[in-house]
């Protein structure tokens, strides 16, 4: 099921005077403020806030959530999980979503309808306090479709402006555009062990394997070059709209039982190669409930019957990439998964008309592969594995094309 509100609401802050602009990131303070459930079965929210900004509110289901958007809130080094006291809300997270606003999203055990919400200004202090109720779902409403708020200007997105036709296949008449993306980021950090970040870490593999590519010869594009929020069909479209001729998703997964060491590199397949794969590919695509995006059943049979034919020529071609990928990384750092490729239904690799893989570098529940991923060494090692697998899979797949042409 897409993504549905069961109420929505875009405010903005109580007015103060014309001569107070919001030139200030506002900071929360946790301590002044309570997350309590209330008679009757439901939750009240109230956040302090060192200032009054605009803001926006709205609730999500599959699973149940809330949903605060904040313009200009910063919440590095602030945990929204210290938010405790109520039995009905069973977690809590909060950090960056787009540049200039931040997201606040309160996991809810059941369906919840937003009641009201409000961001009074103390005038005294000018410190702010943004105020949330919510009470039981009507299920009649709950029932109904509904979607977020409107986009408006203070959301500032642009007008969506039609795209070019896809390039051409590359006959290797001009530099290979790879686009690169740092798995997680902003509210998402993904896997972390003994004090790392899969978001940080890959981002700093992700610049690194993109200057080594151009030094190369390639013509690299990172999908997020800071620790930001990008939802996995916004990594997608920016592939499209770089005209990308290969996608490369950059990961380092943990786990919470058993052991496993080494590189992945994985396809798209509807089917996981096995149940671990499966657990992996769920885990990879939470962000999309992050964004409040559900990417299950939204194509039409028409619109899948025409991706399954784009995929006929890119899929092959995926598949000789993670080869080629294996091979390079095999012959430069050694350790690899005992099964080094393997294929899952990751969503950041659905799309039909671009090849793509998802390389798993190593993971960060194995204590040599912790050590392997912080080593510069070894990560030079690593992005120059990548770049000779690139070179042998751009040669091939360029001479195929000149032979599709005739």
């Amino acid at each position: 099921m897409v993504f549905r509100a069961l109420a929505a609401l875009w405010l903005g802050v109580a007015a103060p005077a014309a001569a107070e602009p919001l030139s200030a990131l506002a900071r929360p303070d946790l301590a002044a403020s309570a997350l309590d459930d209330l008679p009757g079965g439901g939750v009240a929210l109230q956040l302090d806030l060192s200032q009054p900004v605009p803001y926006r509110v709205f609730t999500l289901e599959a699973p149940p959530r809330l949903v605060v958007d904040f313009r200009e809130v910063d919440w590095r080094g602030i945990s929204a999980a210290a938010l405790t006291g109520s039995d009905r809300v069973r977690a809590a997270r909060a950090g960056t979503i787009r540049p200039g606003w931040s997201r606040l999203v309160l996991d809810l055990a059941a369906p919840m309808a937003l009641a009201s919400a409000e961001m009074p200004r103390d005038p005294v202090s000018g410190r702010a306090r943004l105020t949330v109720q919510l009470g039981p779902a009507d299920p009649a409403r709950a029932a109904a479709p509904a979607g977020p708020p409107a986009q408006t200007a203070l959301w500032g997105l642009p007008a969506p402006e039609p795209l070019p036709p896809p390039p051409r296949r590359n006959d290797g008449s001009r530099p290979l555009r790879v686009v690169i993306d740092p798995g997680h980021g902003g509210i998402d950090p993904g896997a972390e062990r003994a004090g790392i970040s899969e978001a940080s870490l890959m981002l700093s593999f992700g610049k690194e394997l993109a200057e080594a590519l151009a030094r190369a010869g390639f013509d690299p594009v990172l999908t997020r070059a800071e620790d930001v929020f990008v939802p996995l069909e916004t990594r997608i479209d920016i592939a499209r709209a770089a005209r990308a001729d290969l996608f490369l998703s950059l990961h380092a997964d943990a786990l919470a039982d058993g052991y496993a060491s080494g590189a992945t590199v994985y396809t798209l397949s509807d089917t996981a190669t096995d149940r671990a794969s499966a657990q992996l590919a769920e885990r990879h695509d939470r962000d999309a409930l992050l964004a409040g995006v559900d990417l299950s059943d939204k194509d039409d049979v028409i619109a899948g019957v025409l991706m399954d034919l784009a995929r006929t020529d890119t899929q092959p071609r995926s598949e000789r990439l993670a080869e080629a990928i294996v091979a390079g990384l095999g012959a430069h750092v050694g350790q690899l998964y005992k099964t080094p490729h393997m294929s899952a239904a990751f969503s950041v690799l659905k799309a039909p008309d671009i090849p793509s893989v998802l390389i798993e570098m190593g993971f960060l529940s194995s204590r040599d592969d912790r050590e392997n991923l912080t080593s510069p060494d070894w990560r030079a090692r690593a992005a120059a594995g990548i770049v000779e697998a690139l070179r042998a899979w751009a040669e091939t797949d360029a001479a195929e094309a000149a032979l599709l042409r005739r």
